[in-house]
């Protein structure tokens, strides 16, 4: 492993990059079908045009573009400090804010523990993701014990069971 001053953690949620680039592409799919066969089908009292079927189309890339908007989380940490980007909202902090990483067995995802005792979420490390969430989450601990200048990391946790 190379020295804790050269070390980066980056780490995205794989799963639910897939699911939500299946989940979109589905979405489009339905409406552009639903926008071809709009002109076919009428209801006796609305007669589809043109711009009904554009309309349709547009909403499908809406939604689509919002279901993949749903997997933009990303953590990024170096020996500076650690950059958070969750569904809304970005967060950058110095090492010296957060006390403790915290992936307890039962929980979704990894959180920061700050030292304001506040809980950050980082939806970006998440238990589907198996292995490489604890990669992740080891890489952030390794990072978090290289900034504290004794090198003593907090074992502050909360039980898992």
């Amino acid at each position: 492993m190379s020295t804790p001053t050269s070390t980066t953690v980056s780490a995205t949620p794989r799963r639910q990059r897939i699911m939500c680039g299946i989940m979109a592409a589905v979405i489009f799919g339905v409406m552009l079908v639903v926008s071809i066969l709009l002109k076919t089908h009428t209801t006796g009292v609305i007669a589809f045009r043109t711009s009904d079927q554009v309309a349709t189309t547009g909403l499908g890339i809406a939604m689509a573009a919002a279901t993949v908007y749903l997997s933009r989380a990303r953590v990024d940490a170096d020996a500076s400090g650690v950059r958070v980007r969750n569904i809304v909202g970005t967060h950058t902090l110095p090492w010296s804010a957060v006390r403790a990483v915290r992936f307890d067995e039962d929980s979704p995802w990894a959180s920061l523990l700050l030292v304001d005792d506040d809980e950050l979420s980082v939806l970006a490390v998440q238990a589907a993701d198996g292995e490489r969430a604890v990669r992740a989450v080891e890489g952030l601990r390794t990072l978090l014990a290289a900034s504290r200048s004794d090198g003593v990391v907090s074992t502050e946790s909360h039980p898992a069971t």
